[in-house]
């Protein structure tokens, strides 16, 4: 029943923050009487949406075992304690696969159900919870959100000829499962070239999957971005944030906030660039979860430098591009090979005549 739940929970990626994607299952006498997973916006949380579900039904849950993939919260929020519902509802049992290291939980939502008489069972499914709500963890752990960074490349990790031409190295399956992985994360994130180079729109562009497209955040330390981007003009409809220093001109901000635009001011860098250091503690402490790079070689180069850079999809393309195009990440100013960030492959696939190779960084 546990992998259910955890079928539950990788549903809602991409649409709980702040809050973790959980997911929630109701056994009794032998049978599933109850589903439920976070809902859009952190709410309702799974274990009140399976309660509700068996409300509605006329489901009794006494005695029933609730598997959950995340322990039951116990603080009072804008909803009551899971813990306490789950213990209102008449459950016996509840497994948890992970302890939530939040600190206004960590252990006291167990604690709350065994002082309350409710067997609790931990660890079942922890490894793949775990994998779920990496996001999470990190934003607990490390104050800042998982970043992903996607590339798609020729085989020679090359993004574009030396004339800036790109459509299309990969393939449409790549291309496609590309939107999918968009559809998993909290926001996109590209940096100004990007953003004036491509005038992208950073929508999820699958059937069924619109109102799936992630928070677009552009790095952009001296707002040159054109209120006549696609970016801009659609701000009102899907949200934008620009994280820009103090160099940026109070006019171009203004513009940019007229038209919908979240203008966020992060501290710059040595060089004038933003602190992309400084910049993911800011987007930790907004509640960003899981943040997709799709940025350029010197976006991808900046996160890789800092440290921040937690998993990378590669689609790799089977062409050559040769030295004189453009690389897929931006000098990174090593002189020995011990201080190359180390990757450890998670995954291989085939796309139609492409590569998906899934890297996690070493622990």
């Amino acid at each position: 029943m546990m992998r259910a739940a955890l079928a539950l929970a990788r549903r809602s990626l991409g649409r709980t923050w702040p809050n973790p994607a959980v997911g929630c299952v109701v056994v009794r006498d032998g049978r599933v009487v109850a589903r439920g997973r976070t809902q859009a916006g952190g709410r309702p949380h799974a274990e009140a949406d399976a309660i509700a579900q068996a409300a509605a039904l006329g489901i009794s849950l006494q005695g029933a075992t609730a598997y959950v993939t995340l322990e039951p919260c116990s603080h009072h929020g804008r909803t009551p304690p899971c813990a306490d519902a789950l213990v209102a509802a008449g459950v016996a049992k509840v497994v948890s696969a992970l302890e939530d290291p939040d600190p206004r939980v960590k252990g006291r939502g167990h604690e709350r159900l065994r002082a309350a008489g409710v067997e609790v069972a931990v660890g079942e499914g922890a490894a793949e919870a775990a994998e779920i709500n990496a996001g999470f963890l990190t934003r607990v752990k490390a104050g800042r959100p998982l970043f992903h960074l996607k590339i798609a490349s020729s085989l020679d990790g090359r993004i574009a000829t030396a004339t800036g031409e790109s459509k299309w190295i990969t393939g449409p399956a790549a291309r496609q499962h590309g939107h999918h992985l968009r559809a998993l994360h909290d926001a996109i994130l590209i940096g100004a070239e990007t953003a004036m180079a491509d005038n992208p729109d950073l929508g999820c562009r699958l059937p069924g999957l619109a109102d799936r497209s992630p928070l677009r955040i552009v790095l952009d330390s001296r707002a040159r971005l054109s209120p006549q981007s696609r970016l801009a003009m659609t701000a009102r409809q899907r949200p934008v944030w620009l994280l820009c220093t103090r160099a940026a001109p109070a006019s171009a901000r203004e513009a940019l906030a007229s038209l919908g635009v979240e203008i966020v001011e992060v501290e710059a860098a040595a060089d004038g660039r933003i602190d992309v250091a400084g910049a993911g503690t800011v987007l930790g402490a907004r509640g960003l979860t899981r943040v997709l790079i799709e940025g350029g070689g010197e976006i991808a180069a900046s996160f890789l430098k800092a440290g921040l850079v937690d998993r990378i999809s590669s689609y790799r393309a089977g062409l050559l591009l040769g030295g004189d195009s453009r690389s897929a990440v931006g000098s990174l100013g090593l002189e020995r090979l011990d201080f190359a960030p180390r990757l450890r492959l998670v995954s291989a696939r085939q796309m139609d005549g492409d590569t998906l190779e899934t890297w996690n960084r070493e622990a």
